[in-house]
Parts: structure tokens; sequence; C-alpha cells
């Protein structure tokens, strides 16, 4: 870090929604904490993924790439909750990644998930949606975008 500044450490985490049942213990409540995952998802750590993003901050991270594992692949949009979890705790850029469906998606996570910024695969491998139409959604929420040509055209 020393060497290359604190804007070149990024942490990825991986965080699971985690639930506890009600007083009667049939159903779920609302989440309660999201836990961090490894191995892609598959082995759980027993880390709180809200108190592990403040201290890898504090640690020194510049960035922090949230992802959710209930989201991830499912284009069922970002998980504005644990994202907003965690932006209301550090001070350091938060990236959401894990969900996105569309163009509201990308606005949701930074209007309501407080993300810093965004990213998203298979929606722009599937050519489902485009980059510029993304931005464009962006722009007109009066979310800062830097706009192609394409975009402003």
């Amino acid at each position: 870090m020393r060497r290359f500044g604190r804007q070149a450490v990024v942490v990825a985490i991986d965080a699971k929604r985690v639930t506890e049942p009600d007083h009667a213990g049939a159903e779920p409540r609302a989440p309660v904490t999201w836990e961090v995952y490894v191995r892609g998802g598959r082995a759980a750590t027993g880390l709180d993924a809200v108190d592990w993003a403040a201290r890898a901050a504090a640690l020194g991270a510049g960035e922090l790439l949230v992802t959710s594992i209930d989201r991830d692949g499912t284009r069922s949009g970002f998980d504005t909750d644990l994202l907003r979890a965690i932006s209301e705790r550090v001070s350091v850029p938060v990236v959401a990644s894990g969900g996105a469906s569309g163009p509201a998606d990308f606005v949701a996570a930074v209007r309501d998930g407080h993300a810093d910024a965004v990213l998203a695969a298979s929606i722009f491998h599937r050519r489902m949606h485009s980059i510029a139409a993304v931005k464009a959604a962006m722009a007109a929420a009066g979310i800062p975008v830097r706009l192609t040509e394409e975009v402003q055209a």
C-alpha cells in the first residue's frame, strides 16, 4: 500500500444474507445481517460483511467491491440494502456487483444503495442492454457519468 497507494488496494467482498426465523419458527424475517463467503460463494466465514467492510477500509483498502451472492446471476437487481449498510459504514468507494437486469438497477444501486460505482457482466456480454443505455439512464437520473458519443448523439 505504501508503494502504490491506497487507491490501488481493492477488497472484494462476497456477501450472503442471513435471516432469522420469526418467533413461531416458521417463516424467516427480514434479513438482519450479511455473512462473508469465500471460495466462489461456497464457504461461509462467520464474518459479518458490514463489519468486515469497515475493517478492510480501516486496514487500508481504498475501494470495496461488494457482490451479493444472493443476487449474482439472477438479474433481480442489486442488493441495495447491503450496499447502503456498507456505504454508511465506510468512507471509501463502494462498487456494486451482482444482480443487474437493466439500466434502472444501476440507478437504484447509486441512488438507493449509495454505491459509488456499479458493474455488470452478463447483461452486456449477452447484449441484453448496452453500456450506452445504462449511462443514458444514469445521466437522466442526475447521476454523473462519462457519456460516450453514442449516448450524447
